[in-house]
């Protein structure tokens, strides 16, 4: 893509940033980057984990000094004029600082009054953007009483309280569900092109990415190209298929298959079929060919997100061709192809009761919730729930966000009482025994809460002695766990200090040390890019196989395609519960995405609340 100089916003020539933190090697954030950021226009930066996404936002915003390279921002130079630069930006990094003790309305008028705007400016700016962002209802509710969504529209209010040239956001949606995504971005496009205003914005959901003018790829601090999301979808040109699942080779068991064939670049669940990415233009898959009674193969069209695959995996290959991708282990692959009928989609039936079919009905049932309620003085966040999760299912809770799913979530996990009703987890009763049913559970958090200045090792020996595990068999188990999850090399370094995808790993590993019957995950791969979530979806794999039963909760709607059931929630009330293709079959939408299935689904039930004029709390 041609850029216009006298365009464009940002301006980045030859930039380079090294990080030198102690006891380790010095890390390259950026390596000798140039892009340019065009004004008026949505620009993105996708790349995985330590890409230099945030360092480079950060540079532009003057919080930290390039080593090498000049960075102008509208015509001025970052550094010489740094003051200037900020007088026309605004900046609403992935923590932003919301003060939650305060209302809406004392959180705008703070951050107005910290950015100097005249108070006959105010009115009608606060007016224009409390509409924009749906939040005018609310102006006098507490911060912290606010839903994640809500929170996230509340930062970019008060980002905007004045009227910048540059709008930087770092992740804006991380955590936000597929609604409240869907508004963000509608204001963003809004501000674009009524008040000509320039967005800068970094993000993990490459459908977001495709909303934008421009989108520029990193890895290791790199860019590997640059274009309009048209034009990087056409690198992915005539190599993109789908193949649907069948009873026999369900989509977990397939998309396995397709991701160990070596003619393979990438296998994904998308709209209740594998979409894969072939390594050449018409290539062949050796797989297929020994599989003749599967359904075959269409062509299917590029997607951002192809793009985005193929230039990281060619990029790491480079990198480390002497390193091959981690594959399954013989017995895993084994256990992958033996799942039981449990862990086929399609095989429980879609009911709010929850009760399993017939294939099912000798089935180990290892959570079982029968009436579940729990109140919060007069505000009811879980009403009157039921289902069942049987061994070695993955289960995904969904719902936007203050639906009352991390609240079921607690109570199934023992974090949180019930007020009333059934809870047993692996055969103990939550009410009364809730200690011994927590040592049948792993549980990783939504944000990392291992501790930061203990090693990996340190943290793994602390984790396994809590849980009562013998020293010597601990030893054998630590060094098993880290071998599971790559972190062998990284024994001795601190936690805290890990880039984030290791530092899920390390997680996942503490979470598993003391091999629990079920794992809990909270939003396990918030903020983590496609190529490390399909990473982290293999392990899920492997150890749902194995037998383990997970519980997700997840805001990245492609990850349902993973579950073997789901259950989707709003105002503590079931909607749905059922398999994807069930779920589809409920809604008439075979061919749709879960995104735009969920969104549905929840629009639906909230105009039946309305057409009955019940106003949930």
């Amino acid at each position: 893509m041609t850029e216009n100089i006298a365009e464009s916003i940002v301006e980045a020539i030859n930039l380079t940033k090294t990080f030198h933190p102690k006891k380790m090697p010095a890390v390259v954030a950026l390596n000798n980057i140039s892009l340019s950021v065009r004004a008026g226009e949505l620009t993105a930066l996708v790349g995985p984990d330590g890409a230099g996404k945030t360092t480079f936002l950060r540079l532009i915003c003057g919080l930290m000094d390039a080593d090498e390279g000049s960075l102008r921002v509208g015509g001025m130079d970052v550094t010489a004029d740094e003051q200037a630069v900020q007088d026309i930006l605004s900046y609403m990094p992935q923590k932003f600082g919301l003060y939650e003790d305060l209302t809406i309305a004392e959180n705008m008028t703070l951050y107005a009054e910290l950015h100097g705007v005249p108070q006959n400016v105010r009115q009608e700016r606060f007016a224009r953007l409390l509409d924009m962002t749906g939040l005018a209802a609310f102006t006098g509710r507490l911060a912290g009483k606010l839903s994640g969504g809500m929170k996230q529209k509340l930062g970019l209010a008060c980002t905007l309280v004045r009227s910048p040239k540059l709008l930087i956001l770092d992740e804006p949606t991380v955590g936000v569900d597929p609604l409240s995504r869907r508004e963000l971005w509608e204001i963003l496009q809004t501000l674009t092109k009524q008040e000509h205003l320039s967005v800068l914005v970094s993000t993990a959901y490459m459908d977001e990415a495709a909303l934008c003018q421009t989108v520029h790829v990193l890895n290791h601090g790199r860019i590997l190209a640059s274009g309009t999301p048209e034009e990087l979808r056409h690198i992915a040109d005539g190599r993109c298929c789908d193949i649907a699942p069948t009873s026999t080779m369900p989509t977990r068991m397939l998309q396995s298959h397709l991701l160990d064939d070596p003619g393979i670049t990438d296998a994904v669940p998308v709209c209740g079929k594998v979409h894969f990415i072939t390594r050449k233009a018409g290539g062949g898959v050796a797989f297929l060919s020994k599989y003749p009674e599967l359904p075959k193969a269409t062509p299917s069209e590029e997607r951002l997100e192809d793009a985005f695959m193929i230039l990281l995996k060619e990029d790491e290959e480079k990198r480390s061709s002497n390193i091959q991708p981690p594959s399954q282990r013989e017995g895993d692959r084994e256990a992958v192809v033996g799942v039981s009928k449990v862990g086929r989609e399609g095989s429980i039936d879609c009911n709010v009761e929850g009760n399993a079919s017939a294939d099912t009905d000798e089935a180990i049932v290892d959570i079982t919730v029968r009436d579940l309620v729990k109140n919060f003085g007069d505000f009811t966040a879980v009403s009157h729930t039921s289902f069942d999760v049987h061994r070695g299912e993955v289960f995904g809770l969904l719902g936007p966000n203050g639906a009352g799913k991390t609240t079921t979530f607690r109570m199934l996990c023992g974090l949180l009482p019930l007020t009333s009703g059934k809870l047993s987890v692996a055969g103990v009763d939550l009410r009364t025994a809730r200690t011994e049913a927590r040592r049948n559970i792993g549980y990783v958090a939504q944000k990392f809460s291992l501790y930061s200045q203990l090693t990996v090792y340190e943290n793994l020996r602390f984790y396994g002695g809590t849980y009562g595990i013998p020293a010597r068999e601990l030893q054998q188990r630590i060094r098993e766990v880290m071998e599971e999850f790559d972190l062998t090399d990284r024994a001795d370094h601190v936690a805290g200090e890990l880039p984030g995808g290791y530092k899920q790993r390390l997680s996942m590993a503490a979470a598993l040390i003391h091999r629990p019957k079920i794992l809990f995950l909270d939003e396990p791969t918030s903020g983590i890019d496609p190529l490390a979530r399909r990473s982290f979806w293999q392990q899920i794999a492997h150890l749902s196989a194995k037998g383990t039963t997970i519980i997700i909760t997840t805001h990245f709607m492609d990850e349902a395609e993973y579950c073997d059931r789901m259950m989707i929630q709003d105002h503590g009330e079931m909607l749905v519960l059922g398999s994807p293709s069930e779920i589809r079959e409920r809604m008439h939408m075979p061919d749709a995405d879960m995104n735009a299935i969920f969104i549905a689904i929840v629009e639906q039930a909230r105009a039946e609340l309305a057409k009955e004029g019940r106003k949930p709390a």
